[in-house]
């Protein structure tokens, strides 16, 4: 065992809190140690917002010392206490029985340990224990020399650790993005021998893995170890199936470089942005051809590609809202701005795209332009095309219908209509109209408009029925 003595910088709206949490436990005999992410990203200097500890009290005990507890994962020892505003999860000691399902052991027994407790948890910049009335470090695995080294490695042998429990491949390739560390040499050759394990995760754990992935500096380096050893091929085959799949000569890097790099270089807050970037020409495998100029061309390729993401999607289930966002991105991604755009094809853009989501797809786009390993920057028509966006949502012009100065009840009030699509057509002709006249939008217009727009309906049908 390791104790070493650090300075510790805890934020200061932190330490009391902490502080008087723990030396509660003291004062009623007990053990209590910050534990597991936390340590290690105080250590590193990074921001941490979740706060683990680890005891030698029973579940039951700490339900006692506490008024407010919740008892989140009581079976495998653990609380969630509410104290001080914040919720602190606290795991008793324990060494974990057999593991069937690839995922949580069968049983799990408590210990008085805290050594037999650490040597069960994953890897060993996660099995460092902090005590923060001695301010010590007790380190029983080795993780303060990793940490140094900046290695990710597991707790023990990593094939069992593997074994035990299938996410922590994942979670290895998600730390060594995270903290742009490398994994340990035999650590990263026991991913591919665990695999058979790995397939049996949920298809929602393996998605919020690849979400916390999408928020480190450079997710492409967690990506390329999982398609090194395996995993990309059992989570998302068809991102894998862009791997040595080359593309044409206005890019450096096949599709797959080409993808992870891009998704580097999407905003790092904007993690369906950088799912997009990463997803924006997974269609390019299916609709490559070569052309008569004896280069590459992908036809088509973001509209398949947005179908393909959906699935993808759906697979590892994202929300409705999520996948509708990253889709519509891949389906628009390709558009081509030129001088030329009347000021009613910018507002049809603004209305395919969704005012709310241009800025998005032109960050899309830069990334897009810098993952190609050729260019920076978003090219100058598009700074153009901002401008002219920009300039249309300050004279507030109408871009959907439900920007028009009347809406569907007035039209049925005035020409005594039911609800139908009738409707929906005559308001989608007014849009037409003001899209391309935006001084049109008063409703005194729209109403004589809406009235030549229902006699012409009128006339069509009846020219129909008499036919």
């Amino acid at each position: 065992m390791s104790i070493v003595t650090k300075n510790i910088i805890i934020p200061e709206r932190l330490q009391k809190p902490l502080y008087d949490f723990i030396n509660i436990f003291h004062k009623k005999g007990y053990e209590c140690y910050l534990i597991g992410g936390c340590v290690r990203d105080f250590l590193l200097g990074n921001e941490t917002y979740d706060y683990d500890f680890a005891t030698n009290a029973r579940p039951e005990e700490v339900m006692n010392i506490f008024r407010k507890v919740v008892p989140t994962g009581i079976k495998h020892g653990t609380v969630t206490v509410l104290y001080g505003g914040m919720e602190f999860e606290v795991t008793t000691y324990r060494a974990d029985g057999k593991y069937l399902d690839g995922r949580r052991p069968e049983s799990v027994s408590f210990s008085d340990s805290l050594e037999e407790d650490v040597k069960r948890r994953d890897f060993t910049i996660n099995g460092l224990a902090y005590d923060l009335l001695s301010n010590e470090i007790i380190d029983l695995v080795g993780g303060i020399e990793d940490l140094d080294k900046k290695i990710v490695r597991t707790i023990g042998n990593p094939i069992d650790r593997f074994s035990e429990d299938g996410l922590r491949t994942y979670r290895a390739c998600r730390f060594a993005a995270k903290l742009d560390f490398i994994i340990e040499e035999e650590t990263f050759r026991a991913i591919e021998k665990t695999l058979h394990v790995a397939e049996k995760i949920s298809s929602e754990r393996i998605r919020d893995e690849l979400f916390k992935m999408l928020t480190a500096d450079k997710p492409s380096k967690g990506f390329e170890y999982m398609r090194l050893s395996g995993l990309l091929k059992l989570a998302m085959p068809e991102l894998d199936q862009c791997y040595s799949v080359e593309q044409n000569k206005f890019h450096a890097y096949d599709v797959y470089y080409h993808s992870i790099y891009s998704c580097d270089a999407a905003p790092k807050e904007k993690p369906l942005v950088r799912l997009a970037a990463l997803l924006h020409d997974i269609g390019k495998v299916q609709t490559r051809k070569m052309s008569d100029e004896g280069d590459y061309s992908f036809y088509n390729h973001e509209v398949i590609g947005a179908k393909i993401a959906k699935r993808m999607m759906r697979r590892l289930k994202f929300s409705n809202s999520d996948i509708e966002v990253v889709c519509n991105l891949i389906l628009n991604h390709m558009f081509h701005y030129t001088d030329d755009w009347s000021d009613g094809a910018v507002r049809r853009f603004m209305r395919k795209v969704g005012v709310e989501n241009i800025p998005d797809l032109f960050d899309l786009r830069e990334a897009d332009r810098i993952g190609n390993g050729t260019r920076m920057g978003l090219p100058e028509p598009i700074k153009k095309l901002q401008d002219r966006i920009d300039a249309i949502i300050e004279a507030e012009n109408a871009i959907t219908v439900r920007d028009l100065k009347i809406n569907g009840h007035i039209i049925m009030d005035r020409f005594g209509l039911k609800p139908g699509p009738v409707i929906g057509r005559i308001l989608h002709d007014l849009l037409e109209m003001v899209l391309d006249n935006p001084e049109m939008n008063e409703e005194e217009i729209l109403i004589q408009k809406a009235e030549e727009i229902y006699q012409s309906l009128k006339d069509e049908a009846e020219g129909k029925f008499s036919s």
